[in-house]
């Protein structure tokens, strides 16, 4: 069994119409957000051994402080740059690719893929994993190589303003 992650990067900011996507920053709301979804994750007695992130600012700078805040170390962090603007083909590629000697492993990316790729792995319905959204699902396989849509579990769907 392996437990996959998927973090939507937090809410950017679009103050500076010079800025090109990739390097837009975080809105103080996404600032707050990240560690208060880190506190939710640990609350919840959760742990993730391997972080992959899209290496736009937004999704890198809501990796390192989720990681800061559970205890990852941030330098561990991996970015693949895959998932920016990428599909749901993308992000089942970079799950395959996780090293088996994680039980676990969070994709950390954007909209639409995110919401695509989690309703494609559990066959669930979520119509939209907001800003800081994080959903997670066990997997029923021994390798991440096996790793295929359709045959997940959501355990949990959290974000920062579910109550």
């Amino acid at each position: 069994m392996k437990t996959l992650y998927l973090l939507r990067h937090a809410k950017s900011s679009r103050d500076d119409p010079k800025l090109r996507d990739f390097e837009r920053p975080l809105a103080k709301r996404g600032l707050d957000d990240a560690p208060v979804m880190a506190g939710r994750f640990i609350d919840r007695d959760s742990s993730v051994a391997c972080i992959i992130s899209s290496p736009a600012n937004r999704a890198k700078t809501t990796a390192k402080i989720f990681a800061t805040n559970i205890g990852y170390p941030v330098d561990e962090i991996t970015s693949n740059p895959e998932l920016y603007f990428a599909g749901t083909g993308m992000f089942l590629k970079a799950a395959s690719l996780v090293d088996d000697y994680y039980d676990s492993a969070m994709l950390v990316g954007h909209n639409p893929a995110i919401t695509e790729f989690a309703n494609m792995m559990a066959n669930v319905e979520i119509d939209n994993v907001p800003t800081c959204g994080l959903v997670e699902m066990n997997i029923p396989i021994d390798s991440w190589s096996e790793v295929s849509t359709g045959v997940a579990t959501l355990v949990e769907f959290d974000y920062p303003k579910k109550k």
